[in-house]
């Protein structure tokens, strides 16, 4: 059974880094949580470290932009960990060959634009047709405000029959942007799954994110550390698979299961709807705070 806090600072001297989720925790995708920003400020305050794990498809840098943008303090986090980071890694490596079919936004454009340092020298990524393709880079649907997944069914059965796998450089199935819900990379990944087709993941709740994170902080896995997020499918997995404490905020993607009191979820509402999910954080909390 999962325990109820009101706040970070409960259980903040138990841990040395928190793996921290942005949308539904730290953001709306509009501006920040005033409350959530504190915590983490009053965490790193005490000596603690914070890594901004997000299932954002573009690198690290770009999220750091958006986040200036909303005015979200740099003393509020040490280091920013992105999906896009270690799929980016992935599709370099040629995970899914060097001439793509890709899926995205403009707003994207730096995940196949912006090489990192260590991948100057590799072959490489050609974007072509999906005739032409080897594989699938999906960074989340062409246009997001009026697409769903089920208008790519037609073109991803094709690459299907064609073997193509789809690197998703985004897990989440969906995110809300202030009060509106959209689909992400996920759900098209998800589709070519349920299709038959083979999709790759690097974001949470899967290891090269984690191991990134690890990696350039310096820090091994005997640190203590707790994962932070309302994706009960990503967040809180991702947690469980690392050996790791999960602290599940309710208040974000699952706002309106626990209760009229987001800030305050009802204890059996909630140990109900963990229960046939089959997950069990060790905390819960409506809101960062």
């Amino acid at each position: 059974m999962t325990q109820i806090i009101q706040s970070l600072a409960e259980i903040a001297a138990d841990y040395d880094v928190l793996f921290c989720d942005l949308w539904g925790c730290l953001h709306n995708g509009v501006e920040p949580y005033p409350a959530a920003v504190s915590a983490l400020q009053n965490f790193r305050r005490q000596g603690g470290r914070v890594v901004l794990m997000t299932n954002a498809p573009r690198p690290g840098k770009y999220v750091q932009e958006q986040l200036d943008r909303m005015c979200v303090p740099r003393d509020s986090y040490d280091l920013i960990v992105s999906s896009g980071d270690a799929a980016q890694d992935a599709m370099f490596a040629g995970a899914v060959g060097r001439k793509v079919w890709a899926i995205f936004q403009p707003k994207d454009e730096g995940f196949f634009s912006d090489i990192p340092a260590e991948w100057q020298d590799a072959p490489m990524i050609e974007r072509v047709p999906l005739d032409e393709a080897e594989g699938i880079v999906c960074c989340g649907l062409f246009d997001d405000m009026t697409e769903v997944p089920d208008d790519y069914r037609a073109r991803l059965t094709i690459a299907r029959d064609r073997g193509l796998p789809l690197l998703c450089a985004n897990p989440d199935v969906v995110v809300d942007l202030g009060e509106t819900r959209l689909y992400c990379a996920g759900a098209l990944a998800e589709l070519y799954t349920d299709l038959g087709g083979q999709s790759l993941y690097f974001g949470k709740p899967h290891p090269p994110i984690y191991e990134m994170a690890r990696r350039r902080l310096g820090l091994g896995k005997d640190m203590r550390y707790l994962a932070i997020g309302d994706g009960i499918a990503t967040d809180v997995p991702g947690a469980v698979a690392e050996g790791i404490d999960a602290l599940f905020v309710t208040g974000g993607l699952a706002f309106d299961q626990f209760g009229p009191d987001v800030e305050n979820p009802d204890p059996a509402m909630l140990d109900e709807w963990l229960a046939t999910r089959s997950e069990n954080p060790r905390y819960s909390m409506g809101r960062l705070r």
